[in-house]
């Protein structure tokens, strides 16, 4: 049997899209000659639709599309992602379900079982666990059909008290199909392979394993599709974060090798890198090398990609065009502008310099350097006239109060508001340009440099930043190399540096990753040989600031804890604040 994997970027709540995407694809899969095509989870309305789900018109709309996907399975099988309504009263109204479509019929279904509720999952919000499970019989095969988590619940620690595959292997399958919407961070791409491999090996039964790919605001799926066969060996790895589709030929039942048969779409492999596990950055404990592996080229390759695919769904999903953002002859501004006259295009991105009084001249020529090499559209913009009618306005209450971060702080906001003003007379739609570093410790403005409609570097340490620059200059200089060389400033006040107020960039990332991507406590990272007063330091900034990342705008995600949807704290908490 030949099996088609389409790997596909939808659009939440687009069924039109969607649904013509999927029809498209099973056209192609018949013209390959194949027998079944797979899409990813939730195909047919898009992952994750949240509380869009609530909505009986949406689950009416998602009917309505498998209705008409169904009118193209003449001779052909067809798995797609959708929900399916619950019958039984008892418990939530609905089933995250893969559907098997053959001669314009149901011929299976199959529910997802376990329901992720940990970083950006919410599953169990809204869907009940399969109660059963049965394999589904298609042209002399036993399909073994699961959804996403439902084949990671395997190593020394499981996250749940079922393994679905292990109810479905007492019936004898001759082959595993998994639909997957599973997310990207720079080090996932390993743990589904293992994960996979892990599942043939306990199994003994070959797998296809179909991904999501594209941008949903700040979740990036990243493709990846996968095909095992029974002995482990991988034999397909579909493009990163782009769409494809590949063929692979399933052997007879009793005897499953698979065999890949046609790929079309980028060749993947290179995405990896790394073949050396330990390689990875999850696989690291030694704190001093935590930043060599942040920014390892493989990793930073990643976020790269990443970032591309965020900003560029994000517009062109939202139905936008055109950015804008403020452009200081800063590391993060120049590395956000670069990304997105990338993404987007150079004439659809404009930047807008608005040195103050303590702004160097260098900063303007630097951040003018690099429009005109990367050749979008800019503007200077002065702030002193404003910024001192602002001081005079002010001066009866601030009277003779010495100079600080209230006077710092005004700078800011008058550039937001000058951005934000633009973007509302021309239609553009500010992109933020804060690193995860300053995020976390509160180093920066609200409705100021904290203002935008899309944060592109929100998930990106301050090390980090500097790696994707280089990363952007692999070929040629693009970003000026003095950008890259000179010491980090907001300039908001004579000879500014931001190591007036925080730490060396290279030991707070370290504090910081350990914090919130390893949830590492203080004693935890103190025991590392960290200053046990820099740890209490860094870790009081980034509790407080809490209130502030609230009020912040949606983050692309590239790791795996980033700020935002994915990880939730009470802004009014005590703890090591």
């Amino acid at each position: 049997m030949r099996i088609a994997i389409a790997q596909q970027n939808y659009h939440i709540g687009n069924f039109e899209s969607n649904t013509r995407k999927i029809i498209s694809a099973i056209e192609q899969a018949k013209n390959a000659g194949a027998e079944l095509v797979v899409f990813s989870e939730l195909s047919v309305c898009g992952y994750p639709p949240r509380d869009f789900l609530e909505f009986d018109d949406f689950i009416k709309e998602c009917y309505v599309s498998v209705d008409k996907i169904k009118q193209y399975t003449e001779g052909i099988g067809v798995i797609v992602g959708a929900p399916q309504r619950n019958p039984n009263p008892l418990g939530k109204d609905l089933f995250n379900a893969a559907w098997l479509l053959y001669n314009r019929e149901v011929l299976g279904v199959a529910h997802k079982t376990l329901l992720p509720t940990y970083d950006v999952f919410d599953e169990n919000r809204y869907f009940e666990p399969a109660f059963e499970w049965n394999v589904i019989p298609f042209k002399d095969h036993r399909i073994a059909l699961t959804i996403c988590e439902d084949v990671w619940n395997l190593g020394n620690n499981p996250l749940y008290r079922i393994c679905p595959m292990d109810m479905l292997a007492k019936q004898q399958p001759d082959i595993m199909i998994n639909i997957s919407a599973s997310p990207f961070d720079y080090d996932h791409d390993e743990d589904r392979k293992e994960v996979a491999e892990a599942n043939v090996l306990k199994y003994h039964l070959p797998l296809v394993y179909c991904n999501a790919v594209g941008s949903q605001t700040e979740i990036v799926f990243d493709g990846g599709s996968l095909a095992y066969d029974a002995k482990g060996n991988l034999l397909e790895e579909m493009a990163y974060f782009e769409e494809a589709f590949s063929t692979i030929d399933i052997g007879e039942p009793g005897n499953p090798s698979v065999q890949q048969s046609e790929t079309r779409g980028q060749q993947p492999a290179v995405i990896s890198g790394q073949t050396d596990k330990e390689m990875r950055v999850s696989k690291i404990d030694d704190p001093d090398k935590i930043i060599d592996f942040l920014t390892a080229g493989n990793n930073i390759r990643q976020i790269h990609d990443a970032l591309i695919l965020g900003i560029r769904d994000y517009f062109s999903k939202m139905g936008f065009s055109k950015a804008i953002l403020g452009s200081s002859g800063g590391i993060d501004s120049a590395v956000v502008l670069a990304l997105a006259c990338e993404a987007l295009g150079a004439n659809h991105v404009r930047a807008i310099l608005m040195p103050s009084p303590f702004s160097s001249g260098h900063s303007v020529k630097d951040a003018e350097q690099l429009s005109q090499t990367l050749g979008n559209p800019y503007d200077i913009i002065p702030i002193k006239d404003i910024y001192d009618s602002f001081l005079t306005t002010l001066d009866p209450l601030f009277k003779n109060l010495p100079f600080g971060v209230a006077e710092e702080n005004i700078q800011s906001r008058l550039r937001g508001n000058l951005l934000m003003a633009i973007a509302n007379k021309f239609g553009y739609i500010l992109l933020n340009t804060s690193n995860k570093s300053e995020l976390a410790t509160g180093y920066g403005t609200l409705y100021g440099d904290m203002a935008g409609g899309l944060s592109v570097l929100g998930d990106v340490y301050k090390m980090q930043v500097y790696a994707l620059a280089q990363y952007i200059n692999r070929d040629n200089e693009i970003i000026p190399l003095s950008i890259i060389t000179k010491a980090p400033s907001a300039e908001l006040r004579p000879n500014q540096k931001d190591s007036d107020s925080l730490p060396d960039y290279h030991v707070l990332d370290k504090v910081l990753y350990q914090y919130i991507e390893k949830r590492q406590g203080p004693n935890e990272i103190i025991a590392m040989g960290i200053d046990a007063a820099l740890v209490n330091r860094i870790l009081k900034l980034v509790n407080i600031n809490e209130y502030k990342r609230n009020q912040f705008c949606p983050v692309i995600r590239v790791s795996s804890k980033a700020f935002g949807v994915g990880r939730r704290m009470p802004i009014v908490g005590k703890y090591l604040s």
